[in-house]
């Protein structure tokens, strides 16, 4: 599930940019396909203009009937009547999908016979200090099983210590859920503590649900700025 929003605070209209020739969500929708990991992929969307482009081009696409704050909501509003057991979420303006990363987050609830983990996530290693405490820039702390303990836009953890050895993990927005979890998800209320952040991730832990992270060097490019597209171009070039 793809969830694309045409508004967008930081840059409207975003998904609808060119991007050598195709739009932004069309190129994001045609690379999930291409992974070959799915049964099906759908872009869900509130925009009348992203679902024609989606349709036109031989995509699948639903629209979203209620409004929604987030992402999850608008893909459990989706997944709701829907016969399946594992939803994956792609950023609608996350192009240059990497299909091993994908693979290693999906196959987190292969090994997981006891249904243990509710969902799973990217994380990426992250060492320059100005990316550390860029509030835009999602960190993730984890236990020794790699199991999420909190996000934050702070930099956490606080290097009280200076001279303590520790790895920042930058969040990578790609879920994979459990059916349950995710529908969990769009029936409980916000809490304080992903009111205060304004991380969805946070809800999760906040009601007790496991999140399986898995750890990715490959971190592409996320369209969220004029500056974002423009290297994006390059990168396609």
């Amino acid at each position: 599930m793809i969830p694309a929003r045409y508004a967008a605070s930081r840059f409207p209209a975003k998904l609808m940019q060119d991007l050598g020739g195709k739009t932004v969500i069309l190129r994001t929708y045609e690379a999930a396909v291409q992974t070959g990991l799915f049964d099906e992929v759908y872009v869900v969307t509130d925009s009348d203009i992203i679902y024609e482009e989606i349709s036109r081009n031989g995509g699948k696409a639903l629209m979203s009937i209620e409004e929604h704050e987030c992402g999850s909501d608008r893909i459990a509003e989706a997944v709701a009547d829907m016969d399946v057991d594992i939803v994956v979420n792609v950023q609608g303006d996350e192009p240059f999908i990497d299909r091993k990363s994908l693979q290693n987050v999906i196959d987190v609830f292969k090994d997981d016979p006891s249904k243990e983990i509710d969902l799973a996530s990217l994380m990426i290693p992250i060492n320059d200090q100005e990316e550390i405490e860029n509030p835009n820039a999602v960190k993730v702390i984890v236990d020794v099983r790699n199991f999420a303990l909190y996000f934050s836009r702070s930099p956490i953890p606080y290097r009280r210590d200076k001279e303590a050895s520790i790895q920042y993990y930058k969040h990578k927005g790609i879920y994979a859920f459990r059916k349950e979890a995710l529908m969990d998800f769009h029936r409980l209320p916000m809490q304080p503590l992903e009111a205060t952040e304004k991380i969805e991730a946070i809800r999760y832990l906040e009601y007790g649900k496991k999140i399986k992270m898995v750890e990715t060097n490959a971190s592409g490019i996320g369209i969220d700025t004029p500056e974002d597209l423009e290297k994006a171009k390059k990168e396609l070039k």
